[in-house]
This record gives structure tokens, C-alpha cells and sequence, in this order.
């Protein structure tokens, strides 16, 4: 008879689990360089190639930066702000509400925006609370790619695997790897840490039985071929930002050869340069002081001198101008975000019809990313509650208008919708196209529910005696306190 040991499947992992695991660990190494770089051109920390020709050695480490790959990411993930979650039936949202502040969503939501634009993905990943209770609250956890990779099935549009690979936080004795796997399973989620033999060591299986992977792709730029998604820093944006950067070293190598204007001296004698016991005076010396005092020579002429047409920039500022022109048309962006300036002021027309590429596309990625949370919101309550929620109520996601209409414009089209009978006066939807936040809605409509009950009590006092009367005004002072 075999006996088995019980803790054989929480201390090792399986076969397929090591397969999986290195196959998802070279995932992740091979894209690694690809996402450090465009990092990089974010932070502004490339190291822009020189070409060879027009900067001396002694200005090699020059180091010019220009910020346009962070304006344009960034101008977009700005008009990307999440505000609520809710329930498409108008139910009570609380539970989701709920959800949201114990995991602090509407501020980390923009680290994943971010993530997503900058490396072309990021990552959801959905567990149980770790508060110990029962009634904790499911945690959603925002990861970078940088740490974590997603086996992604196209067909089913679904995750097979993922695995994060991470600082392991002192959980390693000192002296070993301190390094930490986590393997998220449709099944069951596998915790390992590195060994000294160089293997694995699983410390923890939390068994969740969901049937699907609890790991959610946030992509950004999706192709039917790409489902990983691309970055908005994109090879053209790169290119231009590098030719940028050059164009200004070549200003400042400029700045540092002709700032001071060259001069020429045709005739003047040997004594000019030098001191009075007669040694050389050296080039600063001679350049600031000597050439503007010099005698005439034996025949009586005076030296002449003369000086060299001084560096003039502006070469140089129109072929940034013109790279600005490109690479606003590369991001979507007004040319004046990135300093590209004209003598005529644009008109506020003229601003927001500039603003019409950028507006649409952060749409697009509102209903693509608005997708993500959705789904991860989904699981959430399925972790919650052990079963999952029920198809035919779908949950919303509520985002400020990317848009930059005037506050005027925004309440005449509602004021016409309520007159044209479409909307009503007294519903959320109206305040929304006003455009009020959503904790600006839940005050008013708090507002109007304590408006109808100060009406309905003054109703009963006036079809009451003044007996009534005053029970009311009382029991409306006691529900007021």
C-alpha cells in the first residue's frame, strides 16, 4: 500500500506547473529590454545616438533632453479619469462602491492608464482581502509589465496563465534569492520562492476554484494580431524625439563655439600680444583686452580689425518648430502643447477643433480600458461572494468627459433636452450631461431628498390644525437633528 504524503502538492511544484512557469518567465525576459526602453524615452533618460560629425570629443558627455514622449503620453492619460462604478440597472451600488474605496481604485486607476500607454499593457490582478475576515473586501492589485506576463488564448479571449515575478519583501532568510513567483492558475493561485539547490519552493496554494485565470490585460493599441498591445511611444515618436535632441546639442556645442563673436586683426605688430616684459598674453586676455586699444605701426596705419558674422540659432529653431509640427501630428496633440507658437493667437474654436484627434482617441481608450475594469470589477464580486454575478446585470464604469466643452454649452444642451421632454429634469442622467461629478450628483440628489421631505411635511401642517401643526414642526426638528 502507498501512502502519499499531504503536503507533497503544497511544497513542489508539478511538471506542468515548471513548464508553464518557464515558459511565462521567458515571455517575460524577452520583452523586458523593449519595455526598459521605452521607459526610458518617458523619463527622458535615452541615450541619443551621436552622430559623429558636428560635436567634439570634448562634448561627448553632453546630454540634451526634450520631454515630448511624457507631454504626449501624458496629455492623453490626463483626459482618462475614472469616477465610479455602477450598476447599468440603476440598482443600489454600494457593493461596488464598496469595493472601490477599500482598494483605493479611482487613484490607482491612472497608474494602470499610465502603465498601459507607456508599455502598451498593464496588468489587474484580482485576489482575496488579506484583512483575515470573512467580509473582507476583494483586492485588486495594479502591476507593471515590467514584472508580469499574461498566456493569453485569442479564441476564447481569455487568459490560460500568468506569472509575477517580484521582490519578495523579507519573506527569503537572508543569504538566498530574493526573488518571489507567483503562478495565477484558473484553479488555484501557487506563491513559490527560490531555493538554494536553485529550484522552487511553494509556500502557499490558495485554491479559488474560479475556472477562470483571476489576471486581467489592460492593452493598449490592439491588433487582431497583437492582443498584447503597443506602446504610444511608438518607433516614429522615438526617431523624432532623438533628431530633436540632437538639434539642440548642435545649439549648445553652437552656444559654446560662437557665443562670444570671432574678431580678425590684419596689420598689427607682434607687441600686441604680448604683455609689458614681453611673454605672450593668452587668448582670453588678448580677446577682452588688448584688441581694443592697438597702436599704429612704423608707417603710421592703424590695424585693422574686424569680426565674423555671430551664430544665429534660428536655423535651428525652425527645424525643432518643424519637429514639433510632426510629432504633435504623431500624438494627437494641439502643436502648442509641445511649444510650437505662432504670432496669431488660436481662437478657443480653433483650440478645441485641434483637440478633436486627441478627444476621440482617449474615447477609444476609455471603452477599451472601461472593458478592463468591468471585467475585473466582475471578479471581484465573484471572489467576494464564491459565485459569480449574474450575466444580465452588466456594471458600468463612469468617466469624466474627455472632452473640453465650455460649462456654458454643457448647460444649454441639457437645458433643451429637459424642454424637449427627453430627459427629465430631476434624473442622474442630467446632471451627468451637465457636467457634475459624480459626488456632486449623490450631494444633490441627497439635496433633493431632503428638499421632498421638508415639503411633505409642510403639506401635512397646512391640511392639519394647528395641533398637527405643531407635531409636525417638532417631529420635523427632532428628524433635522
Amino acid at each position: 500500500m502507498t501512502i502519499t504524503s499531504p503536503d507533497i502538492p503544497l511544497t513542489f511544484l508539478s511538471d506542468d506547473e515548471l513548464a508553464l512557469i518557464n515558459t511565462l518567465r521567458a515571455d517575460l525576459l524577452r520583452d523586458r529590454w523593449s519595455l526598459l526602453l521605452r521607459d526610458a524615452y518617458f523619463n527622458g533618460e535615452q541615450l541619443v545616438r551621436d552622430l559623429g560629425i558636428s560635436i567634439p570629443p570634448q562634448l561627448k558627455g553632453l546630454h540634451t533632453v526634450i520631454g515630448w514622449p511624457r507631454v504626449g503620453v501624458e496629455s492623453l492619460e490626463e483626459r482618462l479619469d475614472l469616477e465610479a462604478f455602477r450598476w447599468a440597472d440603476g440598482a443600489d451600488s454600494s457593493d461596488l462602491a464598496e469595493i472601490v474605496e477599500a482598494n483605493d481604485l479611482l487613484d490607482e486607476a491612472s497608474l494602470a492608464h499610465l502603465d498601459a500607454l507607456v508599455y502598451g499593457r498593464g496588468y489587474l490582478a484580482v485576489g482575496s482581502g488579506d484583512c483575515g475576515s470573512p467580509d473582507c473586501p476583494p483586492l485588486i492589485s495594479i502591476e507593471s509589465p515590467l514584472d508580469m506576463t499574461l498566456l493569453w488564448d485569442a479564441r476564447t479571449r481569455m487568459g490560460m496563465a500568468a506569472l509575477r515575478e517580484c521582490q519578495s519583501d523579507g519573506l527569503v532568510e537572508s543569504g538566498l534569492d530574493d526573488r518571489m513567483l507567483v503562478l495565477y492558475l484558473p484553479d488555484q493561485t501557487v506563491m513559490a520562492l527560490p531555493t538554494q539547490s536553485g529550484g522552487w519552493e511553494v509556500v502557499d496554494r490558495d485554491i479559488h476554484n474560479l475556472g477562470v485565470v483571476p489576471v486581467l490585460r489592460m492593452a493598449n493599441r490592439q491588433r487582431t494580431a497583437d492582443r498584447v498591445g503597443r506602446s504610444e511611444i511608438t518607433p516614429e515618436v522615438m526617431s523624432i524625439t532623438d533628431a530633436a535632441c540632437r538639434r539642440m546639442m548642435g545649439m549648445e556645442v553652437a552656444a559654446e563655439f560662437f557665443g562670444a563673436p570671432q574678431r580678425y586683426i590684419l596689420g598689427a605688430s607682434e607687441s600686441a600680444f604680448q604683455d609689458a616684459e614681453g611673454n605672450p598674453l593668452d587668448a582670453w586676455a588678448t580677446y577682452i583686452g588688448r584688441m581694443l586699444g592697438l597702436e599704429r605701426d612704423e608707417d603710421g596705419n592703424i590695424p585693422t580689425v574686424g569680426q565674423f558674422p555671430a551664430h544665429d540659432p534660428s536655423g535651428m529653431t525652425k527645424i525643432i518648430d518643424l519637429y514639433a509640427r510632426i510629432m504633435s501630428a504623431q500624438f494627437g496633440l494641439p502643436p502648442h502643447m509641445l511649444g510650437y507658437t505662432t504670432d496669431n493667437p488660436a481662437s478657443a474654436d480653433a483650440i478645441r477643433s485641434t483637440e478633436a484627434k486627441l478627444v476621440k482617441r482617449s474615447e477609444r481608450r476609455i471603452r477599451r480600458f472601461g472593458a478592463a475594469w468591468q471585467q475585473a470589477m466582475r471578479l471581484a464580486l465573484w471572489v467576494r461572494d464564491g459565485e459569480p454575478p449574474d450575466k444580465t446585470r452588466r456594471i458600468e464604469t463612469v468617466w469624466r468627459n474627455p472632452a473640453t466643452p465650455t460649462v456654458a454649452a454643457q448647460a444649454d444642451a441639457t437645458v433643451k433636452l429637459v424642454q424637449a421632454g427627453i430627459l427629465p429634469a430631476d434624473s442622474d442622467v442630467t446632471l451627468e450631461m451637465a457636467g457634475l461629478t459624480e459626488g456632486q450628483r449623490q450631494r444633490v440628489a441627497a439635496d433633493r431628498l431632503r428638499s421632498r421631505g421638508s415639503s411633505v411635511l409642510d403639506r401635512l401642517a397646512q391640511m392639519s390644525g394647528p395641533d398637527t401643526a405643531q407635531a409636525a414642526e417638532v417631529s420635523g426638528g427632532a428628524a433635522g437633528f
